[in-house]
C-alpha cells in the first residue's frame, strides 16, 4: 500500500515526522507493507511551483495512492487564489470528494477534562455548506456587490446530505445505536429543512437506531452540560466544524483530536490533524503531534474496514492504544498537557509502545 504524505506549513513538518515514525513502527510490527511518498504543498509548493497545491498532486493521490496523511496549513497567510494561494485542505476534500469528515472526541480519566464520560463521533459533511471555496462549480460562494456589502451563499444538497447521514447511521450501528442531527431549521427553513428531510429518510432504513434532532445552539449548551449522552452526531459543514472543536477541547485538548476525511464509495481516505499550523511555535520541536498520529491511526482502521484487512485495523488500534499509554504518564506528556517532552521524543515514545504490541500469528 502506498501512502502520500504532505507536511505542508507551520508545525506540519515536525508533527509529520513524529507521525511517520509511529506509523513505520506499526508497519514493521504488523507487516503492513506500507510505502511512503512525500509531496510538496503549502508555502514550499508556492515558492517552487507558484501554487500551494498542484492539480497533478491530487491526480496522483486519486489514482496511485491508498491513503494520504496531510499536515497543517497556514491558509490564512496564503496569497489570493488567483496568485496561487489554494486552500490545501479544501483542495483534497473537493478534489477527491472526501465528503465525510469523521471527528471523534473522547475524555480520558487520566487527563484533566471538562466533559467526564464523553465518547462521541461528529460526522461532518465536508464538501458544501457555507464554505465559499468549495460550494460552487465555478467562482466562490462569497461576493461583494459594492464596498459596503458582503454576501455569502450556503449550498446544501440532497446528495450531500443523504450520504453523510448514511455514514452516520452506519457508524451508529457499530457503536451505541444513537444519532443526533444538528440543525437550525427554525431559521434556515429550506437548507436545514432539506438536511433534516434527508436525515429522516435515511433513518427509516435503520429502525434500530435511536434518533434525535437538536437545534445547533441548544446542542452546544447540552454538549457542555451532558456530553456523555451523545454517541454519533451528524451535521452540515459549518456546524460540524465548530462543534467538533468544542467537543475536542472539552475532552481535554484540541491537540488530542484525530480526524479523517473519507469517501466510502471510492475508498479514498485522508488523515488530517484537527488543529491548525501554529506558526508561532513552528520549528521549536514543542508541538504535540498526537492529533496527526491519531488521525493516521484512524486512516489505517478505516482502510482496514473498507478492504477487510484485519491487520490494518489492528495496527491502527495499536497506535491509538499506544498514545494513551504514553500520555497516561505525566512525565511523557508534551508541554500543552503539562509535560516537557518534545515533538520528536513523543513520537519515539509512542513508536516504542507500538513495537511492543503482541501480534496474532
Amino acid at each position: 500500500m502506498k501512502i502520500m504524505t504532505l507536511p505542508c506549513d507551520g508545525i506540519g513538518p515536525e508533527i509529520m515526522a513524529a507521525t511517520l515514525e509511529v506509523v513505520e513502527a506499526a508497519n514493521n510490527r504488523f507487516g503492513l507493507g506500507l510505502t511512503f511518498h512525500e509531496e510538496e504543498s503549502g508555502f514550499v509548493s508556492l515558492k517552487k511551483h507558484g501554487i500551494t497545491l498542484r492539480e497533478e498532486v491530487l491526480d496522483r493521490a486519486r489514482t496511485e495512492f491508498d491513503g494520504v496523511i496531510l499536515g497543517t496549513q497556514s491558509h490564512m497567510d496564503y496569497p489570493p487564489v488567483v496568485e496561487g494561494g489554494r486552500n490545501v485542505s479544501a483542495g483534497f476534500r473537493i478534489g477527491l470528494d472526501l465528503y465525510a469528515n469523521v471527528r471523534p472526541a473522547r475524555s480520558r480519566d487520566f487527563l484533566p477534562n471538562k466533559a467526564e464520560g464523553m465518547d462521541l463521533v461528529i460526522m461532518r459533511e465536508a464538501t458544501e455548506g457555507f464554505y465559499p471555496d468549495r460550494n460552487m462549480y465555478k467562482g466562490v460562494g462569497e461576493m461583494m456587490p459594492d464596498p459596503d456589502m458582503a454576501l455569502s451563499v450556503r449550498k446544501i444538497t440532497r446528495h450531500g446530505s443523504m450520504r453523510i447521514c448514511r455514514e452516520a447511521f452506519k457508524l451508529a450501528m457499530q457503536r451505541d445505536k444513537k444519532v443526533a442531527a444538528i440543525h437550525k431549521a427554525n431559521s434556515f427553513l429550506m437548507t436545514d429543512g432539506l438536511f433534516l428531510e434527508c436525515f429522516r429518510e435515511v433513518a427509516k432504513d435503520y429502525p434500530e437506531v435511536e434518533t434525535e434532532e437538536l437545534i445547533v445552539d441548544a446542542f452546544a449548551a447540552l454538549l457542555v452540560r451532558q456530553p456523555q449522552k451523545y454517541d454519533v452526531v451528524v451535521a452540515t459543514n459549518f456546524y460540524g466544524d465548530i462543534l467538533s472543536d468544542l467537543a475536542s477541547e472539552l475532552s481535554g485538548s484540541l491537540g488530542l483530536a484525530g480526524s479523517i476525511n473519507a469517501n466510502a464509495e471510492t475508498g479514498l481516505c485522508c488523515a488530517q490533524a484537527q488543529h491548525g499550523s501554529a506558526p508561532d511555535i513552528a520549528g521549536q520541536n514543542v508541538a504535540n503531534p498526537t492529533s496527526l498520529i491519531l488521525s493516521a491511526a484512524m486512516m489505517l482502521i478505516w482502510l482496514g474496514e473498507q478492504r477487510g484487512v484485519q491487520k490494518l485495523m489492528d495496527a491502527g488500534q495499536a497506535i491509538a492504544d499506544a498514545v494513551d499509554v504514553v500520555i497516561d504518564d505525566p512525565a511523557k506528556r508534551t508541554r500543552d498537557l503539562g509535560g516537557t517532552v518534545n515533538t520528536d521524543a513523543f513520537g519515539t515514545l509512542v513508536a516504542q509502545e507500538v513495537a511492543k504490541v503482541a501480534v496474532a500469528a
